[in-house]
């Protein structure tokens, strides 16, 4: 089976800090403000989740409360007992120009009995963040981390998303032409080569494809690509070797492909983002 993740967790890392281990009690807010979502694991007792004025969830530990974006939410629990929480900020990197966080849902909830393969990780999670050994933030923040990978798993392998990249991941053809797109964004891709990896015949892939994923081959290869020029262009690459690693034959043509997705030049895009960072 292809490594669907691989090539997307190596151009775009994940990361988590973690910020809570112990009892919430009463009501706890977090503002949704900063620019990352949050992992919530509930060890013990019980939690309303609370969206604006309507009630969203209602959680009996043990169980897992996913936010991959920014959003703004609250818990209600027992003002004298609480309710034994783990919690950790999770930061995708190239936030809107990260497929994979884009795919995700809004929120996911579910009990943690349905992650079996991860009794391991969260039993040496939830051990760490009873201790106060060396090192305990880092090793909580790598344990989330491997946690977060598995939950990945397990949202590609349910089917559980209709239309979108995770629901492209699902389909055991179509995933082949995808993590093919990730693994050499610089090739000449057209219909014809992504359907030949993905054993289909054009017309059926492309149809699939559409069907799967919610756009065109042609259209999810170029946000692709215009994420990884984003990204570079942030590390400082020049357009030149940035055109050649994301598959454009010339500056002109990245230029041309940056400007349909996101309305603006390269250079005046890199602009905003440095004053939007300065500010």
């Amino acid at each position: 089976m292809v490594d669907r993740l691989a090539a997307l967790l190596g151009h775009f890392s994940v990361s988590a800090r973690t910020f809570q281990a112990g009892p919430l009690c009463g009501v706890n807010t977090l503002d949704g403000v900063a620019p990352y979502g949050q992992l919530h694991l509930l060890k013990r007792g019980k939690a309303e989740v609370w969206h604006g004025n309507s009630k969203a969830h209602s959680l009996e530990g043990p169980a897992l409360l996913f936010y991959p974006r920014p959003t703004a939410h609250r818990f209600v629990t027992d003002s004298e007992h609480g309710a034994e929480f783990v919690c950790a900020h999770i930061a995708f990197e190239g936030a809107a120009a990260n497929p994979l966080a884009n795919a995700l849902p809004t929120c996911v909830c579910l009990p943690l009995s349905e992650l079996p393969d991860s009794v391991p990780i969260l039993t040496l999670l939830f051990a760490e963040a009873e201790a106060s050994n060396c090192g305990r933030q880092t090793m909580l923040d790598r344990l989330f981390e491997v946690l977060l990978i598995q939950l990945l798993r397990q949202l590609m392998e349910s089917g559980g998303t209709q239309v979108g990249l995770l629901a492209g991941f699902a389909h055991h053809q179509l995933r082949r032409a995808i993590v093919a797109m990730h693994q050499a964004p610089e090739k000449d891709w057209s219909v014809e080569s992504l359907a030949a990896e993905a054993g289909m015949s054009r017309s059926v892939f492309a149809n699939q494809f559409r069907i799967a994923v919610g756009e065109t081959p042609a259209s999810y290869l170029q946000r692709w690509r215009i994420g990884l020029v984003q990204k570079w262009l942030k590390n400082g690459q020049s357009l030149r070797l940035i055109a050649e690693e994301a598959g454009y034959g010339s500056e002109s043509a990245l230029s041309r492909a940056f400007k349909s997705q996101c309305g603006m030049s390269p250079r005046v895009w890199l602009k905003q983002e440095c004053l939007a960072q300065k500010g």
